[in-house]
């Protein structure tokens, strides 16, 4: 099997090559790394079409090597789709191990899972993973001490029996994983994020243009049984199935029923 790795933390994060080393253990996979040139968090499904990307080989200490690009996450699986490392074809996308949870709403957000979002448009499998810091945070507010280990086994093993493991087509595997030792593993559905956002002015800039936050006050979630949230926070692995079909299907019927072409014609003509 070959597998892309990539992540939204760059070259240099432990959580990837964590996983890189799990993964490379395994018997008959071939790993390509392939990653952001420094930190892309919370940049979504953002790609680069309006500069060449630079591109540059990495060596690692294990005597590995990989590439870095000043791109995004998805640019990454993109560049490995078109052909950027002579001969390899991926057969799967990982993505990870991401520093933090992304949880409910949150992965919207994500460049973590819009890499393995990627994988899916391109017709792969794919896997997102993520650690919640020792800190046991439950939003996107980082600790600063992580422990990988249990995340990068779970995942190899994961990957050791993907084609066991009941997988719809265009599907890919939002994995989280709670700091310490898990107590179980549940297929949970996404959960609700409570924003709580406020506008507070930080300063002004050199050019004496105000500066505000905006994100970052104390967001919390609904406590739902069967969500990743709440699965997270009682100290369970959670593996979440996630598709791109954004479709409303139920509101198809009745919004059809709705005249809508009338709206081509100019508003005088309905006075």
């Amino acid at each position: 099997m070959r597998v892309l790795l990539t992540n939204d933390d760059g070259i240099e994060a432990e959580g990837l090559h964590v996983l890189r080393r799990a993964l490379r253990a395994l018997p008959g996979v071939q790993v390509v790394t392939i990653a952001p040139d420094g930190n892309r968090s919370a940049i979504g499904r953002g790609i680069t079409t309006r500069r060449p990307l630079v591109v540059e080989r990495i060596d690692f200490d294990d005597g590995d090597h990989g590439f870095a690009t000043d791109g995004t996450p998805v640019d990454c699986v993109r560049l490995a789709s078109l052909g950027l490392v002579e001969g390899f074809t991926a057969d799967l996308v990982v993505a990870g191990i991401n520093h933090g949870s992304n949880l409910g709403d949150d992965i919207t957000y994500s460049g973590t899972v819009a890499a393995a979002m990627e994988g899916v448009v391109l017709g792969l499998p794919a896997i997102a993973v993520s650690q919640q810091s020792d800190a046991r945070e439950m939003d996107f507010r980082l600790g600063d001490a992580f422990d990988f280990t249990v995340a990068a086994r779970f995942v190899a093993r994961v990957v050791e029996e993907l084609e066991e493991i009941p997988l719809p087509p265009a599907t890919l595997l939002n994995v989280n994983v709670p700091a310490g030792e898990p107590s179980g593993v549940e297929v949970a559905r996404l959960g609700k994020r409570i924003y709580r956002d406020e506008l507070r002015e930080h300063d002004l800039d050199d050019h004496g243009r105000r500066r505000y936050w905006i994100y970052g006050t104390d967001p919390t979630y609904h406590d739902e049984p069967g969500t990743d949230l709440s699965a997270v926070a009682a100290g369970r692995i959670t593996v979440t199935p996630l598709h791109l079909d954004l479709t409303q299907h139920d509101g198809i019927g009745p919004l059809s029923m709705h005249d809508l072409s009338r709206l081509l014609a100019p508003a005088s003509r309905d006075v």
